[in-house]
């Protein structure tokens, strides 16, 4: 117990101390469990065996307790027997007599049976008092284990989130954005450089073409044609 009121004892400034100089916290908190584990196991086994102790006293007791009052009874039948002429008087007050030593023995050794079964008593209640205070400190720091074990995944998941975010340096963030912004701008101008040129190469005749219908004025000539050969007039009068 003195070890895990070292280990665990909160609120004491030697424990803090302590417990900043472990290199792995988790591990020695698993290791004061299986501690506390390993006295659980030997208190269960001193309470087991101060239990049969307590019982064989208590049992040795009620024998006393049943031989002091057989052999109070035995006097009492041998002095009746006497007084009813069954014996001698001078006998029976000697059997009688050592009856009642054999009582004062019995009972005597009765009282320090009783005492020892008192004290083994007192022993089975301490020791079941120690068992559920070490039941309660596994249970409890089985707990601890587990939330402590959270917040370190938690810790170290933010470190490592907080680290990634300090390397990244902004200054060069805003330099590349602004490199991509010019690389986007300097690719729109030279598309729209292609289409000035691409507008620039057309030919003075593709502009005369475009500003007259030459396929309405070639068709026009060939009807014309076509009405001379069959001797069409369009200005003679029908």
């Amino acid at each position: 117990m003195n070890l895990f009121k070292r280990l665990f004892k909160i609120g004491q400034a030697e424990t803090h101390a302590a417990i900043d100089k472990m290199e792995d916290p988790i591990k020695m908190t698993e290791q004061g469990i299986r501690d506390m584990k390993s006295d659980l196991e030997k208190s269960l086994e001193a309470l087991a065996q101060v239990k049969a102790l307590a019982i064989r006293a208590k049992n040795e007791t009620e024998a006393y307790a049943s031989k002091a009052e057989d052999y109070h009874q035995k006097a009492m039948l041998i002095l009746k027997k006497a007084q009813s002429g069954g014996m001698e008087i001078t006998e029976a007050d000697r059997l009688a007599k050592e009856a009642l030593i054999k009582k004062d023995e019995s009972e005597q050794h009765k009282v320090k049976s009783q005492q020892e079964s008192d004290k083994f008593d007192q022993s089975v209640a301490q020791l079941e008092k120690n068992v559920q205070e070490i039941k309660q400190n596994i249970s409890k720091w089985e707990n601890e284990l587990k939330t402590l074990k959270a917040r370190v995944k938690v810790s170290k998941a933010t470190q490592n989130l907080n680290k990634q975010m300090a390397e990244i340096d902004a200054s060069s963030t805003v330099a590349m954005l602004e490199r991509m912004k010019d690389k986007v701008n300097q690719e729109e101008a030279l598309a729209e450089a292609y289409g000035d040129m691409a507008n620039g190469s057309k030919s003075v005749d593709g502009e005369i073409d475009a500003a007259i219908d030459a396929t309405e004025s070639n068709a026009e000539d060939s009807l014309q044609k076509l009405k001379e050969q069959m001797g069409i007039n369009d200005n003679k009068e029908s």
